[in-house]
């Protein structure tokens, strides 16, 4: 009998009946004095794959910028050797990876290789090989937790060659957002009979105890087990949680300083990009506003590091199925503006850890504008209030907040126009990406106001001929914008890459223009 566990598991039982603040009295520290010891940014690279001199020059600029830890979501760009099966089309060589990490050895930047092992495993689910693993056969978002066997051999061979290719002590195992817990009916029985927690702990444990037994500490994104922390005390001491919040209350998944008071560690990880951020709009003053409350939190709340999390989607997709449900192909639901395009909230990020004070934004963009891009007073005030625009959608053809979408147009229009005269006279090329932001924008206003019209009770096939010669200026402005975006991210993304996020970005306008020019 583990009486370890059972020793931890009772200080569990015991803590949940206490009423504690969201950080307990003995997990406080003098935030003066504290530091976090893993100052990270995790790079997404499930879709916008970096080419290998832009990874290269990225944690060059992060080693400048004080940052002693990279967490790369490689996904199915990393080049297994026994599971070739998984990477794509953008995958990375074995020479390109080992050159890649021996960069960051140089720079005092330890590379953490993170590699989903229940949920968000789409890119390994969608290959006949592995197709007995799937919970469902058509979300084939989550691995079973109840298929033992073959998963621990499936992960052993994944973790024994990351592990001998990277140089950090941890391995990130993932662990996020597994809403497929108890789906089947072998995982119903289980969660039936012992709960959701026991289920998703057993699986974890699995997965931890090969980490370790490599030599490493896992890592694991923490919201499953904040919502279901009662089978906690199995999972080995090692494990360290990432605590993910990005501008939502303290403790938004569940109590962080009870499994504290178990002795299990804690990072941070806010975020850059994240839901609802689209090509089309940045919530640039929530990344802010969660840079400015989350890391004084984790700093009070005893964090032991801080990773920035930077998600190029959300990682749901759209699938097109063969018979039996074979995958023939997927595509992400959402996309952001690539990396290449955020340099300020990086820096503010860089800023914000060695300050033992919270980051003041405005004043901070105010002063990046000065010394970044060389702007005078009123110009760097016209940037704050381009970052700090409304990050307003369109929702089933309504605003979520504005009267009208041309009431939308008249106000971004303002900003816009502001920004593009502004004239840096340093980082031009930074700079730019600002400005076809501010374009990106507009055009989808304008896209969404000729949808509108089609959509509204008025329409009839009269007014076919002037929403299609609006169209056609739409798509004629987007092959601009597309040059524009290929120029500025060349290098950055692979070129099929770059064609690719064009062609997405312009599919909905084409849907409609095709559909109205039957109505001639």
């Amino acid at each position: 009998m583990d009486y370890k566990y059972i020793f931890k598991f009772l200080i569990f039982a015991s803590l949940v009946l206490i009423d504690t603040d969201d950080v307990s009295a003995q997990n406080r520290v003098n935030t003066e004095n504290h530091d976090f010891k893993v100052k990270g940014f995790h790079l997404d690279l499930r879709i916008q794959v970096m080419t290998p001199n832009a990874l290269k020059a990225f944690a060059t600029e992060l080693a400048g910028f004080g940052m002693n830890t990279l967490v790369m979501e490689w996904e199915g760009t990393y080049p297994f050797e026994k599971h070739a099966t998984i990477s794509n089309k953008y995958s990375y060589s074995r020479e390109e990876v080992k050159d890649f990490i021996d960069h960051c050895e140089k720079l005092d930047i330890k590379v953490i290789p993170l590699q989903q092992t229940l949920g968000h495993v789409e890119y390994i689910l969608r290959n006949p090989r592995y197709s007995n693993l799937k919970e469902d056969r058509k979300d084939i978002s989550q691995l079973c937790p109840m298929e033992v066997l073959e998963n621990k051999a499936l992960f052993t061979d994944l973790f024994t060659d990351l592990a001998a290719m990277h140089n950090s002590n941890y391995i990130h195992i993932g662990g996020d957002e597994t809403y497929l817990l108890g789906h089947d009916e072998k995982c119903k029985a289980k969660v039936e009979k012992e709960g959701k927690s026991k289920l998703f702990v057993d699986h974890m444990k699995m997965i931890a105890e090969i980490v370790i037994g490599l030599g490493k500490k896992p890592v694991m994104w923490a919201d499953i087990i904040l919502k279901y922390p009662e089978a906690a005390a199995e999972l080995p001491e090692e494990t360290i949680f990432v605590d993910w919040n990005y501008g939502w209350k303290v403790n938004h998944f569940g109590d962080v300083s009870k499994l504290q008071e178990l002795g299990f560690s804690f990072w941070g990880a806010p975020s850059i990009r994240s839901h609802p951020d689209n090509w089309y709009v940045t919530d640039w003053s929530t990344h802010f506003k969660n840079q400015k409350e989350f890391i004084p939190y984790a700093r009070e709340a005893n964090y032991e590091g801080m990773v920035m999390t930077s998600w190029s989607t959300t990682g749901l997709y759209g699938f097109m199925w063969d018979v039996g449900y074979d995958v023939i192909d997927m595509v992400q639901i959402r996309n952001t503006y690539p990396l290449s395009g955020f340099r300020i909230l990086v820096a503010s990020y860089a800023e914000a850890l060695a300050s033992k004070d919270p980051i003041n934004p405005k004043a901070f963009i105010l002063d990046y504008g000065k010394r970044r891009f060389g702007l005078k007073s009123d110009e760097a005030h016209t940037l704050y209030e381009f970052l700090y625009a409304p990050p307003e959608l369109i929702s089933n053809g309504v605003p979520t907040k504005s009267p009208s979408i041309q009431s939308m147009l008249n106000d971004y229009g303002k900003i816009r126009s502001q920004l593009v005269l502004v004239n840096p006279t340093k980082n031009k090329k930074e700079f730019d990406h600002f400005k076809l932001m501010a374009d990106l924008r507009r055009h989808y206003l304008e896209f969404k106001e000729v949808e509108s019209k089609y959509n509204s009770v008025d329409f009839t096939t009269s007014r076919t001929p002037e929403l299609l010669s609006k169209l056609t200026t739409i798509l004629e402005d987007a092959k601009v914008l597309g040059e524009r975006f290929s120029e500025l991210n060349k290098g950055f993304l692979y070129d099929s890459e770059l064609n690719q996020q064009n062609e997405l970005r312009v599919q909905q306008i084409r849907v409609l223009h095709d559909r109205l020019a039957k109505l001639k």
